[in-house]
Formats: structure tokens, C-alpha cells, sequence
């Protein structure tokens, strides 16, 4: 079977799980984890491609989210004696609302930050959200603080013969969120086999021979960065459109650190890496809920982490791929004996 067909064959096995799966909650992990690994193949563009650690990943997160759920709700505000009010939108308008705003962060955020390299862009990154949940938090007016916005209505899609149908079921997200993780990981693709893409991959190898040879680093930087916030800011916009609510603490620094556990253990600068991270470290807590106390999950969490790292350091997806190579050379040359196929044998069937 074609190496190529493997992939749609684990898509296909993935959409197909609603048809047979008789647990709601088993589901809602799926999804919740689906959206978190969108937003870890989005990290791992510009960690893993560009070598570039962005420890406020979680702010394009969040502004996504608050976007999205700002243009289907509505709000006005008050200037002076003046009232703008922004009437709701439908929520697809939104949702691209939130790619587009998370995308002029990043350029905004790219073209002040990469200026500088290492830990310069770290303290950037990490500062810029924080000052998005400061913002969430004491701008009440808008984000409605500490209390949240609520009641924000699902995504929805026009069926022929049925109308206008909201995504309340948890089945119709499941799938949305499979379509997106498939087409941010074909997207991601698309870019790293292309001329941008390796010259991403040429200045986190060598940024300064890839200086030398005309490579334009700070504009590969910015346009990695504006690639990665918007990715990140649509699934920003998933979250909030399947929870329905959203608060500042969808900025909370363990949300970058969950991103980044599953992008480097999953493999950074690897395709399937942050996918197969995501996956693991998305679903092992709620594994672990039913059969740990909450202190002892996040031992167990983090010393899973650390055997990972121990034992494989480039990662999961990286070790497999090794492995599968290394045995690949035994492997045929176990099909070769089987098929009578060995030196001594062919040397019998060339003599008289």
C-alpha cells in the first residue's frame, strides 16, 4: 500500500468515529483536543520550521477567540458623547473576522519583534500576552472582565432542504474540527515544501549562510509569524464557538506550555509531530481523571513528559521514523531470502 494512503485511511477511520462511538464525553475530548492540536501544527510553523520559540502563542489563541465571539454577540462602546455600536455578525463572518485580526497581530508582533532574535523575541512574546489578559480582564465594557462573554452561539451551516442548522450537536464539531486540523496540516505542508519553506528551514539551520545567500530573514520571520497567528487565531474561534463562553483565562500561560509540550514531544519541524503530541498529551488527562486524584494527574502528566524527552529528544514522530527506516534495509532483506532472492542463491542459478 502507497505510503501516501496512509494518512487518508487514519482520516477516514477519524470521521467515521461519531457512527459508531456511543460516548458524548469521549467525543468532547475529541474535539477540544482536535482544536488544541490546530493550534499546536500552527506553533510548530514557527518553532519547529523557523526555530523561533513563542512563548505567547496563546495570545493569538485568545484574541481569536474574543474576536469571534465579539462580532457574533455585538457590542457598543462609548467615547466621550459618542456610541459606536457593532451590530451582530453572522458567525462565519466572525470566525474569518478572527483569522484576519490574529493574522495583523502577528504581522504587528513580527515586524516589532524580529528585530531582535532569541531570548529578545521570547520576553516579546511572552509579554504581548500578558498584556492581552490584562486587557480581557479590566476592559469590561468590551470583554465583560472576570465575568465572561456567554451565550455566544455555535457555528452553524446552510443544508439544502433544511436551512440554516447550528452546530449544537457535538457530532457536527467533531467534524468541522477534523476538516480544519486536515486542512491546516495540508496547508502547512504546502508551505514548507515551498520556496518559503525552505527558506525557513535554511535560516533556522544557518541563519547567517542563509543571510549570505540573499535569503530575506526578517521577511520569512514575519510571514511565518502571519501564517501561525491566524491558524492559531481560527481555532481561537473554534473554542469559543463549541464552548460558547470565554474569559481572560483562556490567555493562562499553560496553555502556550501545553502547546509546546505537544509540538517538541510530539516532534517540532515535523509534520505529524505536533499532531501525534497533541493527540497523546490532549487526551492523557482525561485518561488520567478517571484514574488519579487532580494532584497526581499532573505528576503523572509531567513525568510522562520528561521519559519522552529523556528517551526520545527529537521526539516521537522523529524516533518511529528512524526506526521504521532502520528496519526497513532487515526487512527486505528477509523478503529477499524468502524469496529465494539471496547472493548464494543467485550465484547457483547463474552457474551451468
Amino acid at each position: 500500500m502507497s505510503a501516501r494512503l496512509w494518512p487518508w485511511l487514519l482520516v477516514a477511520f477519524f470521521a467515521s468515529v461519531p457512527l459508531w462511538i456511543g460516548n458524548q464525553y469521549f467525543l468532547y475530548i475529541l474535539t477540544a483536543t482536535g482544536i488544541f492540536i490546530i493550534a499546536a501544527i500552527s506553533l510548530n510553523l514557527l518553532l519547529g520550521y523557523t526555530g523561533q520559540l513563542s512563548l505567547g502563542h496563546v495570545a493569538f489563541f485568545g484574541i481569536g477567540a474574543y474576536v469571534a465571539a465579539l462580532c457574533s454577540l455585538g457590542f457598543d462602546l462609548e467615547f466621550g458623547a459618542t456610541t459606536f455600536v457593532f451590530p451582530r455578525q453572522p458567525v462565519w463572518v466572525g470566525f474569518i473576522a478572527a483569522i484576519l485580526v490574529t493574522a495583523g497581530f502577528g504581522w504587528l508582533i513580527g515586524r516589532l519583534s524580529f528585530k531582535v532574535r532569541g531570548a529578545y523575541f521570547v520576553i516579546v512574546s511572552i509579554s504581548f500576552a500578558q498584556v492581552m489578559r490584562m486587557v480581557a480582564l479590566n476592559w469590561v465594557d468590551l470583554t465583560e472582565g472576570p465575568m465572561a462573554l456567554n451565550n455566544i452561539p455555535p457555528l452553524s451551516l446552510w443544508i439544502p432542504g433544511e436551512g440554516v442548522v447550528g452546530f449544537f450537536k457535538k457530532e457536527y464539531n467533531y467534524w468541522l474540527v477534523l476538516l480544519l486540523v486536515v486542512l491546516s496540516y495540508v496547508m502547512v505542508e504546502r508551505i514548507v515544501r515551498s520556496r518559503v519553506g525552505r527558506a525557513m528551514i535554511a535560516l533556522r539551520e544557518n541563519e547567517s549562510l542563509a543571510r549570505s545567500v540573499g535569503v530575506d530573514v526578517t521577511r520569512y520571520l514575519v510571514v511565518a509569524t502571519v501564517v501561525s497567528a491566524g491558524m492559531a487565531g481560527a481555532a481561537g474561534a473554534l473554542y469559543t464557538h463549541y464552548i460558547r463562553i470565554v474569559d481572560p483565562d483562556v490567555f493562562l500561560f499553560i496553555y502556550t506550555v501545553t502547546m509546546v509540550i505537544m509540538v517538541v514531544t510530539g516532534g517540532k519541524g515535523t509534520l505529524a509531530g505536533p499532531v501525534v503530541g497533541g493527540f497523546i498529551f490532549g487526551a492523557l488527562p482525561e485518561v488520567l481523571r478517571e484514574v488519579a486524584q487532580p494532584e497526581v494527574q499532573w505528576i503523572l502528566y509531567g513525568i510522562a513528559m520528561i521519559l519522552i524527552v529523556f528517551f526520545l529528544p527529537q521526539g516521537i514522530v522523529p524516533a518511529l521514523a528512524n526506526w521504521w527506516a532502520a528496519r526497513r534495509p532487515e526487512r527486505g532483506a528477509i523478503n529477499k531470502h524468502a524469496r529465494g532472492d539471496s547472493p548464494a542463491r543467485r550465484a547457483k542459478a547463474k552457474s551451468p
